[in-house]
């Protein structure tokens, strides 16, 4: 793409670079790609506060910022927010409406400044919508929706929000910026199929990637995990992520405390932090898990090693999250050829796609025997022919340049409506 002429992008989203983990790592990949193949990027976020809610060094106390990198290419305006450490659900919702206002503030100011031809707007949060709408509404430009989760049905679903009243207006407020966007895209083809009952638009399909090269299988997995404080002979199941509500991982505690005694070999390590990773530290102690282990989020230069290190790596979701989010953290399991194991409800499309392509063990969510047992199983089996899948699948459907390049084409050339095919990354017109 870098034989176009030079194209202009605005981004509004909440999360961005140098957040390591979730919707602000895909952001700001598709930001470094876009600077790298001739767009010029005009960044509209917060300061980098996930996943430990917190704002982070060095960027504490700080009002509204702006950085000017890749040679004037790509312009980052930072802007205040409240951050709770504790985020309940009425606390994001002034968490992302404080963002939301402060973010009103640059994107009038932008106003005054050259038009771009494509605003992204990142979902979540929903609302995010209304600022691009404003933005084209002087400026013109063309509008990408882009949903990362679906928030709302979240929310409602997990209980974070439990006034009918509120979930009436918010569905009311994201049909209104559905109705006027001039694309909507998102990650999945569960989600898509559930965003296209709510809209005539065609949707683009638009997944979350991995850098193979980056991300890539290591051999020496028993000098892995002695650098890592481990026995050559212990078998790993690592969770790595964001540590909060919907993944439900007090079900690892659960089945650590089960095979303590019958499978001493298996050691559980979660590595990551959130909102609830304290109260699963006090649950460790309280049960003298002696077979589960903490880690901070790695650094890059060290995730790759790290993720290798791994036997298993969990997947885990309850049932009410089904299709409403898709686990950014398989694509790079299936990259370093990981075994994934997944809890999925069947019919999903997570647990079709890994099904379909033998990439993973997926089994049900919330049954903590079955669980159980699928660790003991992938302990004790030889999972090479899955993991060869994983890896390949990564290499055919999920390589950064190829998603990038075919998205950024079709909006060039007028092209929306992407729907999943057999759940293997493939594009057709939905209708």
């Amino acid at each position: 793409m870098s034989d176009q002429k030079t194209k202009s992008v605005l981004v509004i989203g909440i999360n961005f670079s140098p957040e390591l983990t979730g919707i602000g790592k895909y952001t700001g990949e598709m930001v470094d790609w876009l600077t790298e193949n001739n767009f010029s990027c005009n960044i509209v976020t917060a300061f980098p506060y996930y996943p430990y809610w917190k704002t982070l060094k060095p960027y504490k106390n700080r009002f509204y910022t702006r950085e000017t990198l890749k040679n004037g290419r790509l312009n980052i305006y930072r802007c205040p927010m409240y951050v709770p450490k504790n985020p309940s659900g009425l606390k994001r919702l002034i968490h992302e409406a404080t963002f939301f206002l402060s973010a009103f503030v640059m994107i009038t100011y932008l106003l005054f400044k050259s038009k771009k031809d494509y605003i992204f707007c990142i979902s979540p949060p929903f609302h995010l919508g209304f600022l691009g709408l404003y933005y084209r509404f002087f400026k013109g430009g063309e509008i990408i929706y882009h949903i990362q989760d679906l928030q709302i049905e979240a929310a409602r679903d997990l209980q974070l929000i439990k006034s009918d009243t509120v979930f009436d207006t918010l569905f009311a407020m994201e049909a209104y910026i559905m109705k006027r966007v001039n694309h909507i895209s998102t990650i999945s083809g569960g989600m898509l199929k559930k965003i296209a009952k709510k809209t005539d638009k065609n949707i683009l399909f638009f997944p979350n990637w991995v850098d193979t090269n980056a991300y890539c299988p290591l051999y020496d997995r028993t000098e892995l995990k002695i650098l890592w404080g481990f026995h050559e002979n212990d078998k790993i199941v690592l969770y790595s992520g964001s540590i909060g509500e919907k993944q439900g991982l007090e079900s690892i505690l659960t089945v650590a405390q089960n095979l303590t005694a019958s499978s001493p070999f298996i050691k559980f390590v979660i590595c990551g932090t959130g909102p609830y990773k304290e109260k699963l530290i006090s649950r460790v102690k309280e049960q003298k898990l002696n077979n589960v282990h903490f880690f901070p989020l790695q650094e890059p230069h060290q995730f790759n090693n790290f993720l290798n290190m791994a036997d298993v790596h969990l997947v885990l979701q309850k049932k009410s999250a089904s299709d409403l989010v898709m686990p950014s953290k398989l694509t790079t399991i299936l990259a370093v050829g990981g075994l994934a194991l997944i809890t999925a409800e069947p019919g999903t499309s997570l647990f079709e796609t890994v099904n379909d392509n033998h990439m993973g063990v997926v089994i049900p969510s919330e049954d903590l025997t079955l669980l159980e047992d699928a660790i003991i199983t992938c302990c004790n089996r030889d999972n090479s022919l899955v993991k060869l899948n994983g890896r390949s699948y990564a290499e055919n459907h999920l390589n950064k340049n190829n998603i990038l390049t075919r998205i950024f084409n079709k909006l060039e050339n007028k092209s929306v409506a992407i729907h999943e095919k057999n759940a293997a990354f493939e594009f057709v017109e939905l209708k």
